[in-house]
């Protein structure tokens, strides 16, 4: 990938899309593609061919897809697996149609198995149940994947599956129902924080374990890896460390509102989701990729980044 490359980053709006945005700029990357969802419907078989015959990218980094938290994921179950099959196999079997050789398609770390050994490795892909909540978006990604390896097998093309942890940063979905843990946590405190509560409330006991990372460093991790020949089907892409939501709960308080005592309460009517989730990301490194990972330094930028967008 050289500064003449016509790059196309589907889902350039969203939280990891504008996140790649920006890294490509950052790098000197001019010829970049994007459009809205107003101007193409990725769900759209013959819009989404039309679009990258006229366009022609030399690069394609899927970042589109539908998302949500574990509200969402389990009520909207036929809305996720249809959506993120349609985006996904639109862009993909059109990229080959094209003859676009070269691809990245960004998963999510919820592919693998809900009582996986860890930190997960990548081989453990079908190696046992899904999480419930989040199934239907799970196999969506999964046949990303396998549609990708057949691809490659067959028609010798290049394309790449990023599985990426819980991501955060600039430009993330506040919604107070479709919201990830972060986000949600950020919003909840900070209304705690203006409101004068004296407690937020989260879903489950507090317990589980996630791991996190900032999505500048996945937006790095997807240019590395479109420079990079790779001789496996999927690398993961995380912080390689992973805390409690009640340690991050703490955490984040003490960062957004440290000079308030905001307390805790847990909604025991509400699912924890997977237990634990931490990644193994040594092959990621073997290849040479390593993420920043300053915590303290990443949540502010982002809560200050909410301020911002909601002031």
């Amino acid at each position: 990938m050289h500064y003449k490359s016509k790059i196309y980053v589907a889902g350039h709006n969203g939280l990891v899309g504008s996140a790649i945005i920006r890294e490509l700029k950052k790098k000197g990357f001019k010829n970049i593609i994007k459009a809205t969802r107003v101007q193409l419907d990725l769900v759209d078989q013959k819009k989404v061919l039309n679009f990258l015959k006229k366009k022609k990218p030399d690069f394609i980094i899927i970042a589109a897809a539908k998302v949500g938290g574990i509200y969402s994921n389990s009520k909207y179950k036929g809305q996720y697996i249809y959506e993120n099959l349609m985006i996904q196999s639109n862009l993909i079997h059109s990229a080959f149609l094209c003859g676009i050789k070269n691809l990245i398609f960004l998963g999510s770390s919820c592919i693998y198995p809900k009582k996986s050994k860890q930190p997960i490795k990548e081989e453990y892909l079908l190696d046992g149940k899904l999480e419930k909540t989040n199934d239907a978006y799970a196999i969506a990604k999964i046949a990303g994947i396998k549609m990708c390896d057949s691809y490659n097998e067959q028609y010798k093309t290049n394309y790449r599956c990023l599985m990426p942890t819980n991501t955060f940063g600039p430009n993330d979905n506040y919604h107070t129902l479709n919201s990830h843990f972060v986000p949600s946590l950020i919003k909840k405190i900070h209304e705690a924080k203006i409101k004068k509560k004296k407690f937020i409330v989260l879903w489950g006991n507090g317990k589980a374990k996630r791991e996190i990372l900032y999505v500048d460093e996945l937006a790095k991790a997807c240019i590395y890896f479109m420079n990079k020949k790779t001789k496996v089907p999927v690398l993961n892409i995380g912080s390689g460390k992973d805390y409690s939501i009640k340690e991050y709960a703490k955490m984040f308080i003490s960062i957004i509102a440290p000079n308030r005592k905001i307390g805790i309460k847990y909604d025991l009517s509400k699912p924890n989701g997977t237990p634990r989730k931490v990644l193994d990301i040594s092959l990621a490194k073997k290849y040479g990729w390593k993420p920043e990972f300053n915590l303290p330094k990443q949540i502010l930028k982002t809560y200050e980044s909410y301020i911002n967008k909601y002031k």
